[in-house]
């Protein structure tokens, strides 16, 4: 049987945060450093305020842009008042992947137990572009990539992954 060869996607990374800049953004760091040492591309990095309509319109434009396949935010997963990260990525969902908040609050709890429940990280599929939000620490970006994306974003792993259904994300669009 022939090994499947690695492909790379496009992944942007979007920190959401009213205090952080880019000397500071150590959750942004971690995403970039493990998706570069997976052998994945960084298409775009930035950082916005913790507001809806700014997050919403920034998601959709990388959703718009054929070089960005996926789409990293972290930060405003909470449950404070700003926090409205999950707000703004159902804004833009065509498809969301419930069983993405499920699968990090499974990895979450081994790590920092019960408190996994504050969390409201989350994921879906937009413009054929996959989304997903997680919370505003490096910890919880490790695990996010380390547990959940890396394995998922590898075309290798098997028995499926997100990247071999690329091409039928959005399939309901073509013309029968």
């Amino acid at each position: 049987m022939t090994e499947r060869e690695f492909l790379p996607t496009r992944i942007a990374v979007l920190t959401v945060s009213d205090t952080r800049t880019a000397a500071d953004d150590r959750s942004g760091d971690t995403l970039v450093e493990r998706l570069t040492t997976a052998g994945h591309i960084l298409a775009a990095r930035g950082i916005v305020q913790d507001d809806r309509p700014t997050i919403a319109a920034q998601l959709r434009a990388w959703c718009a842009d054929p070089d960005i396949d996926v789409i990293l935010t972290t930060g405003g997963t909470g449950l404070t008042g700003r926090d409205v990260t999950v707000e703004a990525h159902r804004d833009v969902y065509e498809k969301e992947i419930e069983a993405f908040a499920t699968v990090f609050t499974l990895v979450s709890m081994q790590k920092i137990g019960t408190s996994a429940v504050q969390s409201r990280a989350t994921g879906g599929v937009a413009q054929g572009t996959y989304l997903f939000a997680l919370p505003g620490s490096p910890g919880a970006c490790r695990d996010a990539w380390d547990e959940i994306l890396k394995l998922q974003l590898d075309y290798r792993h098997k028995p499926c992954n997100f990247v071999e259904i690329f091409p039928r994300l959005e399939e309901h669009k073509r013309r029968k």
